[in-house]
């Protein structure tokens, strides 16, 4: 059965998938939205972020779909990775932030978000 949201950030179309019997999760479909694609046009460089608040975890099945799409933009020149962002609470001026499960501080994040390695 697919799984109800537990909050109230979905939008009309994603409450609608969640109640089309004919694409439920238990005939194999699932979902995960993408929280950032952040890129410099200047340089060319990209990322995809994924924003985690009170240190959740990713899912195995989601983790899955960001494996997939992992590895169909490694073929992009430009392609500086898919990361994981975690925030103790929600954001980094209320608690500890840890980037692919590294604590770091607000300016390594900041560094980090400039695409300069």
């Amino acid at each position: 059965m697919t799984q109800k949201r537990n909050d109230n950030h979905s939008t009309e179309f994603g409450l609608w998938l969640r109640e089309q019997k004919e694409i439920d999760s238990s005939l194999g479909y699932v979902t995960t939205n993408i929280d950032y694609v952040w890129r410099n046009y200047n340089t060319g460089k990209w990322m995809i972020i994924e924003e985690k608040r009170f240190m959740a975890k990713v899912a195995r099945w989601q983790q899955e779909i960001f494996n997939l799409v992992n590895w169909c933009s490694k073929h992009h020149p430009k392609f500086c990775g898919f990361h994981i962002i975690q925030f103790e609470k929600t954001s980094p001026d209320d608690g500890k932030i840890f980037l692919n499960e590294h604590e770091i501080d607000k300016q390594e994040l900041i560094e980090f978000l400039k695409l300069t390695s």
